[in-house]
């Protein structure tokens, strides 16, 4: 089993879009059960791949162990592939786990679903708080998404500092340049001054994931994007096999 998070330090760099697309490559392309578990209280993930909201607010709950996770998945339409949907009781998700006073309380439950499930995705929530550094403690791999511009090392550093903090084995990073646009020189030159970060391209099809509701490979598989995020996924897996054999 293996928990890949997929965070950035803000919103608007194409996050939950790479978590449905990445969950949906884990489940179709590796073969995995796989789970998508989205602790961004915005519920973008589970909306992605076409799931209506429940009424129930109780996405929280099974922090305080007052319902077992597995009653709160969904299954979705894609074979393998089911999701651990968010709601607004998230939002509270902070000074509840302060409250709990404990530190691993994700990662236990991350472990638990991993009885079920070979790979677990993290959409995190676009800010530093408790919720991301216990992904972070949890995660084997996390997935930063950057914008393509000069201060994109910076927050690439930001999220770094982020997840040594959260303990001595902290989990490996891949950077990840999202919606690049080569004909801007600003885009060119971010991409010029990391050249080992994968890059993903601004593309319409990716843009309609959220029109769609489902992953670009479902609606669009001989597309660019659909090319682009197969082959970071490819890369994940390559990353996450040679952890192991360390």
């Amino acid at each position: 089993m293996a928990v890949i998070a997929v965070y950035s330090v803000k919103g608007g760099v194409g996050k939950t879009t790479f978590a449905a697309n990445l969950a949906w490559c884990s489940a179709h392309d590796s073969g995995w059960k796989t789970l998508l578990w989205d602790l961004d209280a915005a519920g973008g993930a589970a909306f992605l791949l076409g799931l209506e909201p429940h009424p129930k607010k109780s996405a929280n709950s099974v922090f305080s162990r007052e319902r077992d996770p597995a009653k709160l998945i969904r299954s979705t339409q894609y074979a393998s592939l089911d999701v651990l949907p968010s709601d607004s009781s998230l939002w509270s998700l902070d000074s509840q786990l302060s409250a709990i006073g404990k530190k691993r309380r994700l990662a236990k439950i991350a472990e638990s679903l991993g009885k079920t499930y070979s790979r677990i995705i993290l959409d995190c929530p676009p800010v530093l708080s408790e919720v991301s550094t216990q992904a972070m403690r949890a995660a084997d791999l996390v997935i930063v998404p950057l914008p393509p511009s000069p201060l994109s090392t910076r927050a690439f550093e930001l999220v770094a500092e982020e997840v040594k903090g959260s303990g001595k084995k902290h989990p490996p990073m891949l950077p990840v340049f999202s919606m690049i646009d080569r004909r801007r020189t600003l885009h060119r030159q971010a991409i010029e001054a990391n050249p080992t970060w994968p890059v993903i391209p601004l593309a319409s099809a990716l843009e309609q994931c959220a029109v769609q509701r489902a992953p670009v490979g479902a609606f669009a598989p001989s597309s660019p994007a659909a090319r682009d995020i197969a082959l970071l996924w490819r890369a994940i897996e390559r990353k996450l096999a040679k952890r192991k054999v360390k």
